[in-house]
């Protein structure tokens, strides 16, 4: 069964922007720090590394306030598959970010005007307050990087959690998930 592209939302960080790619790039460039992908075992990256809370919160920091400046990039083939489904349906995104302003702007240089303008982009603030703007959107599936909020998720009737398989939740759940956009595009499209 394929799941029509306006009943799926997306979170941002992890599954359509590439923010550990920039994380580590960053600690590299702006602080001589080398990270692993392998070493982000855990959503809290404070948890997993030894570098300075400080420095992973400036860092962070950045790619909040200005994504664009510091070339946060899209997870490879986000872009293509998100404008193909724009073509059917609103794009809907739902992310814990506190300000929509910095990844509205992120996603309209990345989407295009057209693709865009097909968008919905709802900032939290709070990993866990996402469930009442699945519900508003009448959204039956949502993908996410961070396995606590598909375990949420994954409490509600009619939402169904799918977790963009990242090094922080691999081996912590039980739903169905996605390692690519391909496959998020076989889910809706098939094909």
């Amino acid at each position: 069964m394929k799941i029509a592209p306006g009943l799926i939302g997306f979170d941002i960080d992890g599954v359509v922007a590439d923010t550990s790619e920039a994380f580590i790039r960053l600690a590299a460039d702006d602080y001589s720090i080398t990270i692993h992908p392998e070493e982000l075992t855990d959503f809290m990256a404070e948890k997993c590394l030894t570098c300075s809370p400080q420095i992973i919160s400036e860092i962070f920091d950045r790619l909040l306030k200005i994504p664009l400046e510091v070339n946060l990039r899209p997870i490879p083939h986000a872009i293509s598959v998100l404008r193909k489904f724009a073509e059917a349906a609103p794009l809907t995104f739902i992310t814990a970010r506190p300000d929509p302003g910095p990844i509205s702007t992120w996603l309209e240089a990345h989407l295009g005007t057209t693709a865009y303008a097909q968008s919905r982009i709802v900032a939290t603030g709070d990993h866990d307050g996402k469930v009442p703007h699945i519900r508003r959107f009448g959204l039956n599936y949502f993908v996410d990087d961070r396995h606590q909020t598909c375990n949420q998720l994954a409490t509600e009737p009619d939402i169904t959690p799918i977790v963009f398989s990242q090094p922080w939740n691999r081996g912590r759940h039980t739903h169905s998930s996605v390692a690519s956009w391909h496959e998020i595009r076989q889910l809706c499209l098939g094909l």
